[in-house]
């Protein structure tokens, strides 16, 4: 070590000598070997492992497309049954088409016929009206030959009605049209009837359909008395009973059920409507149940009252208001009883 002196007097410093540094030591060049070693180690492994990765993605893709291409040919197969199934929807479609033309031929022909059948029955219709009227019209000739012909009977009548009749029967329309706008009216022209007969052997009550006002009585004759009157009038304020609007069935049911040789029966028909085809055939079945006597007579009467609920919306060869009047016209004529057609539904 160096001796350095200082000016100042006893005063002494010395300084150590600076080592000299080895940059490249046997320690650094051993670190320096052992990284190259671990690279050189780590590069090696690699390169071995890397096939082995490269042929299991391998595998797994040819894999991937064997399950790929399964899945293919399903879709295939299962599209060409959708198609056969197409085809055969279509085919049926087509054929339903066709039927349903077919169909809707047959529907127009058969529209046709029964227009052409309506317009037979509203001609028939229209002839029988006149008729009717024709036969209700006498002329003047008529006339002075009727009074040339000697009389037999003079049966008892009250405002052209006779009422020489021992049993009476009512036929009733119960239907929407009469209860809502002439009931009041029919309730005052059934008692006003009844008071023309003051007494009787036998009543009955019917609708137009045949059904009874009081079923325990039915097909047998309601005894006349006065609290069985008042029955009647009472009951048919709010007698409600099915009806469709035509006379002919109740008219036939009371003929066929009290029809009798031995018993003079008279039948009033209380009603707004007509609502069968033709008139002709009513009449002919009438005749053959209510047969002409011996005398010449039929024992059944039929009269018939009109009330003009239809008649006053419209006119013409299809209104069943003018066609009730024309049926009930002629079955009052050929059986000996008279039509009363009134000209309101107000009392």
């Amino acid at each position: 070590m160096p001796l350095v002196f200082n000016l100042e007097p006893r005063t002494f410093i010395y300084m150590k000598k600076r080592r000299d540094i080895e940059i490249f030591s046997l320690s650094f060049l051993d670190v320096i070997c052992c990284a190259f070693g671990a690279i050189i180690l780590l590069f090696v492994l690699s390169k071995f492992a890397e096939p082995i990765i490269i042929e299991e993605v391998r595998e797994d893709l040819q894999g991937e497309v064997l399950r790929l291409e399964e899945e293919l040919h399903e879709i295939r197969g299962e599209t060409t049954v959708l198609n056969r199934q197409l085809v055969s929807k279509k085919e049926q479609l087509s054929e339903e088409k066709r039927r349903l033309a077919r169909l809707q031929g047959d529907l127009s022909e058969v529209k046709g016929e029964f227009s052409a059948s309506n317009q037979y029955a509203e001609v028939q219709n229209i002839i029988e009206g006149k008729l009717a009227r024709a036969l209700q019209e006498l002329t003047e000739e008529m006339k002075r030959l009727l009074k040339k012909i000697p009389r037999k009977v003079a049966h008892p009548s009250v405002g052209g009605i006779p009422v020489d009749s021992e049993y009476i029967i009512f036929i009733i329309d119960t239907s929407g049209s009469m209860q809502r706008n002439a009931w009041a009216l029919v309730q005052k022209k059934l008692a006003e009837t009844l008071e023309v007969y003051p007494q009787v052997k036998g009543i009955q009550i019917m609708n137009d359909m045949g059904i009874y006002m009081f079923s325990q009585y039915r097909g047998q004759w309601i005894p006349d008395t006065p609290g069985r009157r008042r029955a009647i009038i009472s009951n048919l304020s709010t007698w409600r009973s099915f009806s469709n609007s035509s006379p002919v069935e109740g008219i036939t049911a009371a003929i066929k059920t009290f029809y009798a040789r031995d018993k003079k029966i008279g039948l009033y028909v209380f009603g707004d409507e007509f609502s069968g085809q033709a008139i002709q055939p009513v009449i002919d079945q009438v005749d053959r149940i209510n047969q002409v006597t011996r005398d010449g007579t039929r024992r059944v009467r039929i009269h018939a009252v009109g009330f003009p609920v239809l008649l006053q919306d419209r006119f013409g060869p299809g209104n069943t208001g003018e066609r009730f009047a024309t049926l009930m016209r002629l079955l009052c004529y050929k059986n000996g009883g008279t039509f009363v057609g009134l000209n309101s539904t107000f009392r």
